[in-house]
């Protein structure tokens, strides 16, 4: 059977090609006239209130889209054919290859060789190109339930960080720039106590790893450690939310601001009065965290430096200084003395004190701009979030590169890790919070419209690993927080 040789073979593809280019171009000419009747059509036969100019600028838009649409259509049935032709040439090649010398056969395998590349490459080149519109139309057999519980509301201003008390009684606490740092209950969504102490934002808030004692970081330059006492009110019934499954919720409205003023709860108790006060920064105390055990704080601002106080005696112990520019955020490990703080130079820094006489410093750069966190799992992972978009999970036993890389559309804030289901909750610039797992699969994402979720950008996440109605909370610039029931089912674990 003869085979058609390599030049006729080209010389054909490109006949072929400047063929059917010529019919799309005389297609898209007729067919763009034919749409320009169909427009005016239109717009004279439509009852609208939108003006006649307004309405013409729609249409050309949307026509204009699906000249994008048609276009790529086009070009992936081409790419398509010239795979088709490709692996037409290499059967036919594969049978020559039988009978000849070996020689001849040693070219053949090399030109066989290079042609499996090229046809790998359109190959690849096809997948990459449809891949943008199947991927906006892919379904999940099997979606996460996440349910909004309750609101916590009375807040002045933004909330830029919340945490969860991990002694009894388990408590909410939120940080907001109006100054104050508030204690709710969980069940009720009732304000047990405020404190008001700081004169300035209040950034962080962090909760003694066994005793009744909070850390807050503020705008005033210093850290706060303050004891408190509080009562758990009486549950009350939950309110009846149905069950909205993560990926099916529509944005019918966006409200930048909340609906009027809300005043701040009249019966909450106050606290002015903070056991210790840390002072050595010389600017911004951004974050700050309990080292394991509770015997010590690390603290980071917008000074470039972290620094490690004694809690007994609020004496500075270290100054960790490195970073190039301010300090976004601080976490220490839950097990281990171990650092880690992230910066606006696209850097996070990896201290060491498990050795008392000599701590070290490892510097990770994995991101391209500024490192807004990078928190601790239980195991030996860390896990980083940064304003270029992406979430990079790292193994601490060899952090030359990220086990896996988290892409999202919008900077991400605060993260937190379940330490239970080892989940990654990411706030959002753009309001949305979505859940991946460690290897870098999406799970779910938490639902947002105008009855439900944020409206504002979300700041921090913090799972909440007792018993109660909310799993995961998160807070905004919308002047609340919120918890969240979340329902993973066991198969996207397993994925």
């Amino acid at each position: 059977m003869p085979v058609e040789s390599g030049s006729s073979a080209a010389a054909r593809q490109a006949k072929q090609k400047r063929k059917s280019h010529s019919l799309s171009i005389r297609r898209t000419n007729s067919t763009e006239q034919d749409r320009s009747g169909l427009q005016r059509d239109m717009l004279e036969g439509q009852d609208s209130k939108l003006p006649l100019s307004l309405r013409s600028n729609l249409l050309d838009l949307f026509s204009q889209i699906e000249r994008e649409f048609e276009n790529l259509y086009i070009e992936n049935l081409e790419l398509r054919r010239e795979i088709e032709t490709l692996n037409d040439r290499l059967a036919a090649e594969g049978q020559t290859f039988e009978g000849a010398d070996l020689a001849k056969g040693a070219l053949k395998t090399k030109a066989s060789h290079s042609t499996s590349q090229l046809s790998q490459k359109l190959k690849t080149t096809y997948k990459a190109s449809t891949s943008k519109i199947v991927s906006s139309f892919k379904a999940t057999t099997s979606r996460a339930v996440c349910q909004l519980v309750r609101e916590y509301v009375g807040h002045r201003d933004g909330i830029w960080d919340l945490s969860v008390t991990r002694t009894q009684p388990v408590v909410l606490g939120t940080a907001s720039a109006d100054h104050t740092a508030m204690l709710w209950s969980i069940e009720t969504g009732k304000c047990l106590l405020k404190y008001l102490g700081h004169q300035g934002s209040v950034n962080s808030i962090k909760f003694h790893p066994t005793e009744q004692m909070a850390l807050t970081a503020s705008g005033d330059q210093t850290a706060h450690i303050w004891r408190y006492m509080v009562q758990l009110p009486t549950p009350q019934p939950v309110a009846d939310i149905s069950q909205t499954p993560c990926e099916d919720d529509v944005d019918f409205s966006d409200k930048d601001e909340a609906d009027g003023e809300v005043d701040g709860p009249n019966d909450c108790p106050s606290l002015r009065v903070a056991t210790t006060t840390l002072r050595s920064h010389q600017g911004v105390v951004i974050a700050a965290d309990w080292l394991v055990g509770g015997k010590q704080v690390v603290t980071a601002s917008w000074d470039r430096a972290a620094n490690l106080y004694d809690v007994e005696t609020s004496e500075l112990v270290h100054s960790l200084t490195g970073h190039d520019q301010e300090l976004t955020h601080c976490c220490t490990h839950p097990t281990q003395r171990l650092v880690v703080t992230s910066s606006r130079d696209t850097t996070f820094r990896l201290w060491d004190f498990r050795d008392p006489s000599i701590h070290s410093v490892n510097v990770f750069q994995g991101h391209t701009d500024t490192v807004t966190s990078a928190v601790f799992t239980v195991g030996d992972n860390v896990v980083s979030g940064s304003d270029d978009r992406t979430v990079k999970v790292w193994d601490l036993k060899n952090m030359r590169s990220p086990i896996a890389t988290i892409r999202t559309d919008s900077a991400v804030n605060r993260i937190s890790v379940s330490v239970n289901q080892k989940i990654i909750a990411l706030p959002h610039d753009n309001r949305q919070v979505r859940l991946f797992d460690m290897s870098g699969v999406r799970l779910a994402r938490l639902p947002r419209s105008n009855r439900q979720g944020h409206r504002r950008m979300v700041c921090c996440s913090a799972w909440c690993e007792d018993n109660t109605s909310c799993n995961l909370f998160t807070c905004g610039f919308d002047r609340q927080a919120i918890g969240w029931n979340i329902n993973i089912p066991a198969l996207l674990q397993e994925k």
